[in-house]
């Protein structure tokens, strides 16, 4: 069997005052799945995020990338980790302006001082329809336009796993739609890894399975949910 893309091991994440975000989760991602995490405010969505992609240490437990424990490693070899074997996609695109899209997208794997797999990075640019714009810079294009472009700038390295922080937050429906469509596309057909985390019944109904999280535990695991299935869920626990 293939390495897992993310694998925790009994991670627990504490905050001063006690404050127990995570407890005691453990979860195996997978290589070539789309995953959202989804849970009500507080839940411990976001800390599962920051801990599983080496953004925050846990207290206790292990975090694998790869197959390489993270959560051992210190600061900088953590962030050169990071940065050669997972991806981020933003809410706020996060795109460098002064930098064509061309440059953007290719800016990871300068700054790792890595040679751009020109046929791989192409084949991502013409995936998300964004050959014909590829010297225009950020303040040329459109919201969407510019979260297609953050989307190949994540997977320009080939990482292991990408993670999506509410990616359609600042996207109008139609758009929305559009976006997530495409990284549903980007992990069935060329096998990409993608965690994404949301609070869009809508949009976890796109990925593979959707975790849900109550107070810093996972809860549930629903495979191919309906969005109604998904929103029925959360009225569930909010109301619990």
């Amino acid at each position: 069997m293939s390495v897992p893309a993310v694998l925790l091991e009994s991670v627990t994440k504490e905050y001063r005052g006690g404050v127990r975000a995570l407890d005691e989760v453990s979860l195996a991602v997978e290589r070539g799945v789309f995953i959202a995490i989804m849970g009500p405010s507080g839940s411990g969505k976001s800390t599962l995020m920051h801990c599983a992609a080496g953004l925050a240490t846990p207290t206790s437990g292990k975090v694998l990338i790869g197959g390489k424990e993270i959560s051992a490693l210190n600061e900088t070899r953590r962030t050169q980790w990071r940065r050669d074997h997972v991806g981020f996609v933003f809410q706020g695109y996060n795109l460098v302006p002064s930098l064509t899209v061309a440059d953007n997208v290719t800016l990871p794997l300068r700054l790792a001082r890595r040679a751009v797999d020109r046929a791989w990075v192409g084949a991502l640019v013409e995936r998300v329809g964004m050959r014909g714009r590829l010297g225009s810079r950020p303040s040329e294009l459109s919201g969407g336009q510019q979260q297609r472009v953050a989307i190949v700038r994540a997977l320009a390295t080939n990482p292991d796993v990408v993670f999506a922080d509410e990616p359609t937050g600042a996207l109008d429906l139609r758009t929305s739609v559009q976006v997530l469509d495409l990284l549903r596309d980007l992990v069935d057909q060329f096998g990409q890894t993608v965690v994404m985390v949301t609070h869009d019944p809508d949009a976890a109904a796109r990925a593979h399975q959707t975790l849900v999280m109550v107070d810093g535990r996972i809860v549930d695991t629903l495979r191919a949910p309906t969005s109604e299935q998904l929103a029925s869920r959360l009225t569930s626990l909010q109301k619990g």
